[in-house]
């Protein structure tokens, strides 16, 4: 029964599409030009940037009068309810599950906004249990934030891995504790030459491929096919835990 611990955003849900779905929607309630998407997407920073920062720039570039406090709340709720879980990816955790990994979701952030994304697109059903770093009150790439995601799952992280898209997060943080992992690479190459992750892969389907063919030495077919889009590394140039929340 391995743990296979996973990133959340921009891993098993898109949130840079669900910010650029919204930023198209504000921007053309405030009649502001389209043109303007790439500077709410270089604010934004794929969520990196904070969202009173945001909220504020966005103010003064656009001359809002909308108070701050409503511009946040419109990024939370806006962003939660654009989100979607890609059915896909949805039948590929439950293959998992099936086979007898145990999916828990490994993610840094707010605990409203990333716990609201998790409900709001029922990927609540397909995860054993979930880690936000605001209330466990340390973010990854730290080591203890896996461990506590282990302890929730009653589980041990020998044979684990980590899945996730951040060089730095989700790839030093399994580097950190000599877990394989799987690089989400997004387009990007990779640039850290302190470690690489296990394999690489173009998307979430592709990076659980790729864990299962490392695992059993076979593919696995998802939607009736095999996923071949993960490659060995980057490119430098005894009971099956019950899916739903444990706790």
């Amino acid at each position: 029964m391995p743990l296979l611990l996973l990133d959340l955003d921009n891993t098993l849900l898109d949130r840079a599409g669900a910010f650029q779905v919204w930023a198209t929607d504000f921007l053309t309630r405030i009649g502001a030009p389209r043109a303007e998407l790439d500077w709410l997407l270089d604010v934004d920073a794929d969520g990196l940037t904070n969202r009173w920062d945001v909220a504020e720039a966005i103010k003064d570039r656009y001359r809002l009068r909308t108070p701050s406090i409503d511009l946040v709340e419109e990024l939370h709720d806006g962003i939660v309810e654009r989100t979607r879980l890609d059915p896909l990816v949805a039948c590929a955790l439950r293959i998992a599950a099936d086979a007898g990994w145990v999916p828990v979701a490994v993610s840094n952030g707010a605990t409203r906004q990333q716990e609201a994304k998790i409900r709001h697109t029922g990927l609540d059903r397909y995860l054993a249990d979930w880690v936000i770093s605001e209330e466990a009150g340390v973010s990854k790439p730290n080591p203890r934030i896996f461990a506590i995601a282990a302890e929730r799952a009653r589980m041990r992280l020998n044979g684990a891995w980590m899945v996730g898209d951040s060089p730095e997060a989700d790839i030093g943080g399994a580097n950190a504790l000599g877990l394989p992992s799987v690089w989400l690479h997004r387009g990007r190459r990779w640039s850290e030459p302190r470690y690489a992750p296990t394999r690489t892969a173009d998307g979430p389907l592709d990076a659980l491929a790729a864990v299962f063919d490392e695992h059993s030495g076979h593919r696995w077919p998802v939607n009736g096919r095999s996923h071949q889009g993960h490659d060995r590394g980057p490119d430098r140039g005894p009971e099956r835990h019950q899916v739903g929340r444990i706790r």
